[in-house]
């Protein structure tokens, strides 16, 4: 699966989520970019994307992702493993 797949998909949990597309997510978009991605809303996506893509993150994956391209990485190496 292509980044560019990944980062679709990982879009797609964002708006299922956050019940609006007024964002844009690149590898550098964090929490502060998004409107309404807080640390309630956080847990919900990252459930929402292991979800879509069959995978469960490791603790210390979730407390080193910094941003969605840090999220992307994660996933690309869950899917490999």
């Amino acid at each position: 699966m292509s980044r560019e797949e990944i980062l679709s998909k990982v879009k797609t949990a964002f708006v299922s989520v956050l019940e609006h597309e007024n964002f844009q997510l690149s590898d550098e978009t964090t929490a502060n970019d998004v409107d309404g991605w807080e640390s309630i809303t956080h847990m919900m996506i990252i459930t929402e994307v292991e979800k879509t893509f069959n995978i469960k993150f490791k603790l210390m994956d979730l407390m080193n992702m910094n941003n969605v391209g840090d999220l992307i990485n994660s996933i690309e190496s869950e899917l490999q493993a």
